[in-house]
């Protein structure tokens, strides 16, 4: 999955291969289960107890803790942000680009300025329970309860890796490669 590959590829960065393997390959050995669904699955697992810890994504929760029929999955567990000391909790971004062969560049300029920008930041956050990308922009209230309790996080606010997308992105390949001879989903 290609959240798991960015995740490998920030622990390469920063450890290296063979200490980002052997991590891997000891998240495997302890796993209560093969890797099946998606982030509400995990939580759900853990939920119907087939599972103490999952791997996800916090805007999942947000969308969960708003329906009735997940509400219950959600509640049942906490966020925790790894590493907060030292490098700080790796993050996975939405973003957008503009190609070489984009017939309206300029149009295309302007809605991604617009989506940087302060209101749609604010509606990612309020509405998706992201965390902006743009500094400044309040968090929902659901994302200001995340990591309550943890030590150095304050409504929602916790330390972020600050390492750059592109080095992160160069180890890709290696990710792979790792994520393929460890056998992680299987």
């Amino acid at each position: 999955h290609k959240y798991n590959v960015a995740l490998i590829s920030s622990m390469i960065a920063e450890h290296g291969a063979a200490k980002a393997k052997t991590w891997l390959q000891g998240l495997k050995n302890n796993r209560g289960r093969k890797p099946s669904g998606n982030d509400r699955g995990q939580v759900k697992a853990i939920y119907q107890g087939q599972c103490d810890v999952a791997l996800g994504n916090t805007y999942y929760m947000g969308k969960m803790l708003e329906r009735e029929d997940q509400r219950a999955w959600a509640a049942s567990v906490g966020i925790y942000f790894p590493n907060q000391g030292d490098r700080g909790t790796h993050m996975n971004i939405s973003g957008g680009a503009v190609t070489k062969a984009a017939k309206n560049k300029a149009e295309a300029v302007k809605m991604l300025e617009f989506l940087s920008g302060k209101l749609a930041q604010y509606m990612y956050a309020q509405v998706n329970h992201e965390y902006p990308v743009k500094s400044g922009i309040q968090y929902s209230g659901i994302v200001q309860g995340f990591g309550g309790g943890q030590d150095g996080v304050k409504q929602g606010v916790f330390k972020q890796d600050q390492r750059n997308l592109a080095e992160i992105g160069s180890h890709r390949k290696k990710a792979i490669k790792i994520l393929d001879e460890v056998d992680f989903d299987n």
